[in-house]
């Protein structure tokens, strides 16, 4: 069994810098893709990053691309986001999942599991 805790969430000023982490404990996930996806209240979940199994392939939604930046430490069963220049529009709830299957760009909702519980990112105008 794995188990995903995101951390890192906070509020800050539009145009500022966050890092979320992901850790896995239970188990290595250093075999499989993690994805991150964000939900806004209100709305649906939506895909945001993700990485393959050594950090070598990334992937990100158009509306986060040249600001977020996805890695992976495996060392260390860690998965970070690195996120610039915050706007308002990426208030959400933001979550980070294994792909058992991808290698990182979101494929299908059935190669999902082992997801965390979240962490909130607050972005004031």
């Amino acid at each position: 069994q794995v188990q995903l805790v995101e951390s890192g969430g906070d509020l800050v000023q539009a145009g500022g810098s966050l890092r979320l982490s992901c850790v896995a404990s239970g188990r290595s996930v250093s075999n499989y893709a993690i994805l991150w996806f964000r939900q806004a209240p209100g709305k649906e979940r939506e895909y945001v990053a993700g990485v393959n199994w050594s950090g070598g392939s990334k992937y990100y939604a158009n509306s986060v691309k040249g600001r977020f930046a996805v890695s992976r430490d495996n060392a260390k069963n860690t998965v970070y986001l690195q996120m610039n220049d915050l706007k308002p529009e990426d208030t959400a709830v933001y979550y980070c999942v294994v792909d058992k299957v991808g290698s990182g760009w979101y494929v299908m909702e059935s190669a999902l599991d082992y997801w965390g519980k979240g962490t909130l990112v607050t972005v004031s105008s």
